[in-house]
């Protein structure tokens, strides 16, 4: 043969994987982005198309969810170790595995009464602002976006309307996050009134905004944008408006039945799409609202 065959490998990129550990009340999360790659005796794969030694990806995939239960999440390192050693010692032809983790941190939303179920993820969130000025009034729009939240419970959504395409499962108890992308406008209009502060003032509005997701029992993704917002309103004197863009970063329960387990809420696919998109906006009594409904724009 004029050519041969190089290095190579193969697997299942990019399992997303969240972990709930439920301590009683306390909640604690493990979220992994994981992708295996093996390699090994595949020749005959890439020369004849004989799939005698390939282990399906699909498995792989499967086998992560499974290890999750079975082994849990004691460190992104060692839910590696046991990923890498049970393809390389199971399976024959497969010589080596390599196995990528990203894992994204949460921190816990503190709040008083019972339970630790809220987390907001870090180092996520971008902090925005528009300025707007005529040459006599000021327009001012501040927010954030890209600042992960969620609830590992305190959540349902049941009662929708269902018609002869409708399959999704009522929920009773689900995990409830989003990617919150927010603008609040300023009552600020004029050079005649004290400018807010502005630092006190993001500080305080997203501490609300947080407040408000995590203390919400939640019974629909709109309820809880309701709430975030009217506590601003209620509770910041300098704030008008506010606009929301929640996608709901939909939590679905892994099947684990095929390997004879349970799954008793602790073992979800982090679906990043299709996605809802729930967009509302909060106003004051009395005021019109002058955000743009495509908060891509601002």
């Amino acid at each position: 043969m004029p050519t041969f065959l190089g290095q190579n490998q193969y697997g299942k990129a990019e399992n997303r994987v969240v972990k709930i550990t439920r301590d009683g009340a306390t909640h604690h999360v493990k979220d992994l982005n994981v992708s295996v790659s093996l390699s090994g005796d595949m020749d005959e794969v890439h020369y004849s198309g004989s799939n005698a030694n390939v282990l399906p990806t699909d498995t792989t995939k499967n086998t992560v969810y499974a290890f999750a239960k079975e082994h849990g999440i004691e460190s992104a390192e060692q839910f590696g170790i046991h990923l890498a050693r049970h393809f390389v010692t199971s399976q024959e032809p497969i010589h080596r595995a390599r196995i990528r983790i990203e894992e994204y941190a949460w921190e816990r939303i503190e709040t008083p009464g019972e339970g630790e179920h809220s987390f907001v993820r870090q180092g996520q969130e971008t902090r925005v602002t528009q300025i707007t000025y005529d040459g006599s009034s000021w327009e001012a729009v501040s927010g954030l976006k890209d600042l992960v939240v969620m609830n590992s419970t305190n959540s349902e959504f049941r009662g929708y309307v269902k018609d002869k395409y409708t399959t999704l499962p009522e929920a009773y108890d689900r995990v409830l996050a989003t990617e919150v992308s927010a603008r609040w406008r300023f009552g600020w209009c004029d050079d005649a009134q004290a400018a807010p502060d502005w630092e006190e003032s993001y500080a305080r509005v997203k501490q609300h905004l947080l407040t408000a997701f995590a203390e919400t029992y939640s019974l629909s993704l709109q309820q809880t944008l309701y709430a975030m917002g009217a506590r601003i309103i209620e509770r910041r004197d300098e704030i008008d408006e506010v606009r929301f863009s929640l996608p709901n970063k939909h939590h679905f329960l892994a099947d684990l039945k095929p390997f004879g387990l349970k799954n008793d809420n602790e073992v979800y696919f982090a679906a990043d799409r299709p996605y809802g998109l729930i967009e509302a906006t909060v106003l004051r009594d009395g005021c019109e609202a002058r955000i743009p409904a495509d908060l891509t724009n601002l």
